[in-house]
């Protein structure tokens, strides 16, 4: 007696018929199909044991129909996406989501180079400075208004320079009678020390330190000979053709003070009420 060869499933006999073993056990197709395959995201029609079956992110397609849900082209071979659940084909997914760069008016493909500003998206060597026309890059750069420069370039166009050394200004520095100067360029006219942040003055249109000044232009105290300059609050007393420090100011025969008391002139000398008499 012949030894049976049914189906696992149905029971029906699967001599002279095609099946498939499945776990050791025999399924003749209708039954392996029922049983075994999945079904089309899409159409909702099992996927046959004989048909190309593609898979993405848990759901089961037949090969024609995973395709773009916007275009209808087959995705079996191609690059896609999903969005919402949507396979799209990565042109239509740029055409719908991707930026397009502000320069060239063309898309920015999805794992390209870009960068971002301001809201706005550049193809990386589209991102250029409006100077040179250099691609900036990583590099820093400075907007004005809507245009973009490399530092360089935005320094030479727009920082301001030095009176001195013509050299741009890229932060800080002193302004004298409205004109930019670097600290460092910023000197005595005389001994050259750097007056920023120091007390100065001048003489036609020259920054002068005050010990600078007082050497070069202050009249001589007639006591001490050293400079009469007037800065920092220092007050002194003139006669005629003659100054001196307020302290300098005393009699030349008893060196009392005379600032706010009379005095008489003596030659070259200055003398108070008393020793004047006594002469």
């Amino acid at each position: 007696m012949a030894t049976r060869f049914d189906c696992h499933n149905c029971t029906e006999s699967l001599y002279g018929r095609k099946y498939i073993e499945s776990k050791d056990r025999p399924y003749c197709i209708p039954c392996y199909d029922s049983l075994f395959s999945n079904t089309c995201d899409e159409c909702k029609e099992l996927i046959g044991h004989d048909a190309r079956e593609l898979f993405y992110e848990d759901r089961h397609y037949h090969e024609h129909c995973f395709r773009c849900f916007r275009c209808d082209r087959s995705l079996a071979d191609e690059p896609f996406t999903s969005q919402d659940d949507a396979l799209l084909c990565n042109d239509c997914y740029c055409n719908e989501f991707s930026s397009k760069c502000v320069a060239c008016d063309k898309i920015v493909m999805p794992g390209t180079r870009k960068l971002e500003y301001a809201g706005s998206t550049w193809h990386e060597g589209c991102f250029i400075c409006h100077s040179c026309e250099q691609p900036i890059g990583s590099k820093s750069f400075i907007p004005d208004k809507d245009e973009h420069y490399c530092v360089s370039c935005y320094e030479d166009k727009f920082a301001p320079r030095c009176t001195r050394c013509k050299k741009t200004l890229a932060k800080g520095g002193v302004t004298y009678r409205d004109e930019p100067w670097h600290k460092e360029c910023f000197v005595c006219t005389s001994c050259k020390t750097q007056l920023a942040g120091q007390h100065f003055t001048s003489r036609d249109e020259s920054p002068y330190c005050l010990k600078c000044f007082g050497s070069l232009y202050a009249k001589k105290c007639e006591a001490c000979s050293k400079p009469i300059t007037g800065f920092g609050g220092g007050k002194y007393i003139s006669f005629e053709d003659r100054q001196w420090h307020q302290p300098c100011f005393t009699c030349s025969q008893c060196s009392v003070s005379l600032v706010g008391a009379g005095f008489f002139p003596d030659g070259d000398r200055i003398l108070c009420r008393d020793c004047n008499s006594n002469l």
